[in-house]
């Protein structure tokens, strides 16, 4: 009986000792098999926007001749600069940072987003964005003041500005149409000299949306200092907002102009970078900083 007792015991140690033995195999190869699923997951992770940038909301115009014969500025999209994938021409223009700001470098060279200019022509060049508002590659694809509330915040600092000191670093832009006479630059804001500057179009006397009815008003002076700029339209009327912290400058939503009321009709769409108002020379440039722009439609 004690024999039996004994063989019992020994069969019983040697069934815990494989089960045991098996669980651990089984829970080693499970780690394993989670290590590698977690490893995978993170080689396949696509980061294709930047913290403060939604690519595909933009396009960007740099001063390049597009090379089609029409003498036009150079567009870049999304997928190019997500990608860092411009030429090395176009990098004299716009960069990436190291503080993943980006550098928006511009002066007159004749091609402008309307076509070939010469000097003192009344046309300018800008490396600038422009809206996408809801990342629909279609420039016919914009939003109307009469409809909803609409934002945009751009980060900004302007490093130098040679010539008359004067670039358009945010803008609200109505879209020419077929029933609609004009081509509004609706707002702009300007940076002159260190000075913010909105320029904003009032109704005209006339029925046309032009800069010969527009008004200008001083918001606030920020010099060479990292500043925010906000426009915002809400039920058709235009807000503005300012921020720099160096200059304690904080201005909240404060409005301005009632579009809608004043007979308003154009879809429109925002753009922020660099516009330089310099049309003298070839050579003398401005460089501005835009470490973010963040727009909002609802």
């Amino acid at each position: 009986m004690n024999k039996v007792k004994t063989i019992f015991r020994v069969f019983l140690l040697i069934s815990i000792f494989s089960l045991t033995s098996c669980s651990s195999e089984k829970t080693i190869v499970e780690e394993i098999v989670e290590e590698e699923e977690e490893v995978i997951e993170e080689e396949v992770v696509v980061v294709d926007e930047d913290t403060n940038f939604v690519w595909k909301n933009w396009y960007l115009s740099v001063p390049i001749d597009r090379a089609d014969g029409s003498k036009k500025a150079t567009s870049i999209y999304s997928d190019e600069i997500i990608s860092g994938s411009l030429s090395s021409e176009e990098k004299k223009y716009f960069y990436k940072n190291a503080d993943d700001s980006y550098t928006f470098y511009t002066k007159f060279t004749g091609f402008t987003t309307s076509g070939g200019a010469a000097l003192d022509a009344g046309k300018y060049c800008r490396t600038e964005l422009r809206e996408y508002w809801k990342g629909v590659k279609d420039t016919d694809d914009n939003w109307y003041m009469s409809s909803g509330t609409h934002e945009m915040e751009s980060t900004i600092k302007v490093n130098y500005c040679e010539g008359n000191g004067q670039t358009y670093v945010a803008q609200i832009h109505g879209k020419q149409s077929a029933t609609l006479s004009g081509s509004p630059a609706t707002v702009k804001v300007q940076w002159k000299n260190g000075d913010i500057v909105i320029e904003y179009y009032e109704k005209p006397a006339n029925g046309v949306w032009t800069s010969d009815y527009d008004e200008k008003i001083t918001i606030g002076k920020v010099d060479n200092e990292k500043f925010t700029i906000k426009l915002r339209v809400k039920g058709g009327k235009l807000e503005y907002g300012l921020i720099c912290e160096t200059k304690s400058i904080n201005i909240e939503y404060t409005f301005l102009y009632d579009y809608v009321s004043n007979g308003y009709n154009f879809d429109n769409y925002f753009k922020t970078g660099n516009y330089f108002k310099w049309n003298d020379d070839y050579t003398k440039a401005s460089e501005v900083v835009l470490y973010g722009v963040k727009t909002a439609h609802y």
